[in-house]
């Protein structure tokens, strides 16, 4: 969960940064002069939304390695047997699923794992020290399959735009309702005044909330088809189950929280509808399943 907590979070910071901005230069006054204009409301919105979205997707990679203090093994000097073994699986299975070979990395931390970057051929995968010391080979490389499988899905990609869409109507309805408060309740006529602006950051703040749902939504699904892309990429769901249960029997890594949501382990968050993991159970019971058919 925590890569996706610090996409949103510099996704947030983006648009707030965007919105001071543009009120700062008079455009949320001048939509709001003679009336709202739905159409140009709308185009602010996604302009707003989408810019946060990929201005986060376009430095995750950094990001990732700045907030784990990750170390990229040198792809022509590894420093040990781990790591060359580490470098090969994962650009085999780069190789097999047909995207370009990602940078690997080892992060000091509990077990756990993630993968992120903007582009396919161009990824970041990143195991920690303790997956490493906990897990057979064959476990570990069930859990790169799984990282791997992201890479080739595009999830971070169709993440991306799934955020810019949800950005796009949490500062469209926001804006809406502002305006509609500032008229109607506090009974301004003459362009936008402290109703609206207070109106819009409390709506943003209640309809970011309620976006995340959707958000985390697909995260749940995408966990499920990386799962199913690890054993397809293996031949087998035999090393992906036997991974989940190991997993599901240690205390999972804690990933910097804009991370989280590529991480391999199952969310705990109070509430289902914002975990962006199934329970390791439900993923288990899904591979089993498939396997049956």
């Amino acid at each position: 969960m925590k890569r996706i907590f610090l996409f949103l979070m510099t996704n947030v910071a983006v648009m707030i940064v965007l919105s001071a901005s543009m009120n700062i230069l008079g455009v949320g006054r001048y939509m709001t002069a003679n009336g709202l204009d739905l159409t140009q409301l709308l185009i602010f919105s996604a302009l707003i939304g989408f810019t946060g979205s990929i201005i986060s997707l376009l430095i995750s990679k950094w990001m990732a390695k700045r907030s784990t203090g990750a170390q990229v093994i040198d792809p022509q000097a590894p420093a040990n047997a781990r790591e060359a073994w580490l470098l090969d699986t994962v650009h085999q299975l780069a190789d097999r699923a047909g995207i370009g070979r990602p940078e690997v990395a080892i992060y000091q931390g509990a077990p756990n794992a993630f993968a992120t970057g903007a582009f396919k051929n161009d990824a970041l995968v990143a195991v920690s020290t303790g997956l490493l010391e906990s897990m057979s080979e064959e476990e570990v490389a069930a859990v790169l399959g799984h990282e791997v499988a992201h890479i080739a899905n595009g999830d971070m990609i169709t993440l991306t735009l799934i955020q810019g869409v949800v950005n796009t109507f949490v500062v469209f309805l926001a804006r809406v309702a502002g305006y509609f408060i500032d008229r109607v309740v506090f009974k301004n006529d003459r362009g936008v005044g402290m109703g609206y602006y207070i109106t819009v950051i409390v709506c943003e703040l209640v309809f970011g909330v309620l976006a995340s749902i959707i958000v985390s939504w697909f995260s749940r699904q995408r966990e499920y088809r990386a799962d199913a892309g690890s054993a397809s990429l293996l031949g087998s769901r035999e090393p992906m189950i036997r991974a989940l249960a190991r997993l599901g029997g240690v205390e999972a890594g804690e990933l910097p929280k804009a991370f989280q949501a590529s991480g391999i382990s199952g969310n705990k968050a109070i509430s289902a509808m914002f975990s962006s993991h199934p329970p390791i159970a439900a993923r288990i019971h899904a591979l089993q399943a498939a396997q049956r058919l």
